[in-house]
């Protein structure tokens, strides 16, 4: 029986402060589920006219997924924030594009009429559980030279792509960084990104209780001669370093999508429309270079050129991956609709969380800008591959004509 396909909106999304990845950080001793059960609770909170009852299915992401951030953790996180017992969960895995892969996993669902209203979600407890804890890679990987040893490790990758780009300088990445903070510390100042953080009761053994509301990563004021003098650890005399890269983070996101007709009914109001999605895989031993095939198939399945996209929400996991994606497409390191509130380089880039953290900051770009029609969210992903989310404005000002 031939089935219509439903249009898909994305109604809310927060996110935790995130925090920097180590024993001193905001959450060394909170627990990775409690992180996003918070984000859950707070969907549920700033959207009253959605009964739980109706949420129908909860898929979270993480990349290391042990312990805390274990036991299909998509399902145990809906139990634990509230959701009744009806409202099935899973976990998803597609390393820094977790979040990302379970909106447009769940956003598939409900364009084939399988659900109305999900969350998708993503959380990342780096700190407790560093990229690789308990991995055992297959030594054929590596034995049967299907890709350099550089394509395990995430700094080598972007020491990769700057050779494949030699017009991006380590001199242009630190530009770029420098912008990135000096954006998201515009931002802060202006309460832009500060309504859709989920305050965190936070505890340490030695202060006791506290309460984390700001990302604690941004280091504002941060200045080229600053970045100029750090080590570049992943290659002698390279161009990657801790300044012009994303940190090691903890972080949770959560966000609502719902079918058109149900945000309709339930009086939610959409955000942004689903447009067209792309997956691509690209050699691992670059994989920065992902968003670029990524955003040409998403612009192809949209019927979209580059040129239609005016708002961009690019993660930065390297500012060499940043720049390659711009350079490509021929866009300005300084382009004001490319990451205007600033990006991972300064908030972090708590792996499988981030990709909801770029549509609640593309969502902000479209509130401010109705005279934007489409945007998109892209990243790059560990392994070799690419993602991609073109999405429409319902604020758009032609909608009214």
């Amino acid at each position: 029986m031939p089935r219509e396909i439903r249009d898909v909106v994305f109604v809310d999304g927060v996110r935790t402060p995130f925090g920097n990845g180590k024993a001193t950080g905001l959450y060394a001793e909170t627990r990775a589920d409690d992180l996003v059960i918070k984000c859950i609770r707070e969907i549920l909170r700033r959207n009253p006219s959605l009964p739980p009852e109706r949420v129908e299915e909860v898929a979270i992401a993480a990349t290391t997924q042990l312990g805390d951030q274990g036991l299909t953790i998509g399902r145990t996180a809906a139990l634990l924030a509230g959701l009744p017992n009806t409202t099935p969960g899973y976990a998803i895995d597609r390393m820094c594009a977790g979040a990302m892969t379970a909106v447009t996993t769940l956003a598939s669902g409900i364009a084939f009429g399988a659900q109305d209203v999900v969350i998708a979600g993503g959380v990342e407890h780096m700190g407790r559980h560093p990229m690789g804890e308990g991995v055992d890679p297959n030594p054929r990987i590596i034995s049967e030279k299907l890709v350099d040893t550089s394509a395990l490790v995430m700094g080598s990758t972007a020491e990769n792509l700057h050779d494949r780009y030699p017009s991006i300088t380590k001199a242009r990445a630190d530009a770029f960084a420098v912008q990135s903070q000096e954006r998201a510390a515009k931002a802060y100042a202006n309460d832009l990104i500060q309504p859709d953080l989920v305050p965190i009761a936070i505890r340490s053994a030695e202060h006791g209780w506290g309460l984390a509301t700001a990302d604690e990563p941004m280091r504002p004021g941060t200045t080229l001669e600053d970045l100029a003098k750090l080590k570049t650890p992943f290659r002698p005399h390279g161009r990657v370093t801790a300044g012009n890269a994303a940190g090691i983070n903890d972080g949770a996101t959560a966000a609502l999508l719902t079918s058109a007709e149900a945000a309709e009914e339930l009086g939610l109001k959409p955000k942004m429309k689903l447009v067209s999605y792309g997956f691509v895989g690209v050699e691992p031993e670059v994989m920065g270079f992902g968003p670029i095939p990524a955003t040409d198939k998403a612009l192809k399945l949209a019927g979209l050129t580059i040129d239609d996209i005016q708002a961009f929400e690019v993660n930065e996991a390297f500012a060499v991956q940043a720049l390659a994606f711009l350079e490509h497409y021929g866009i300005a390191d300084d382009d004001p609709r490319v990451n205007p509130y600033g990006g991972a380089i300064a908030y972090g880039h708590p792996l499988a969380s981030s990709g909801i953290r770029l549509m609640t900051q593309l969502a902000k770009q479209f509130e401010l800008r109705p005279e934007v029609r489409y945007g998109l969210t892209t990243m790059c992903v560990g392994l070799g591959m690419g993602g991609t989310v073109i999405w429409e404005n319902p604020n758009f000002e032609g909608n009214k004509a």
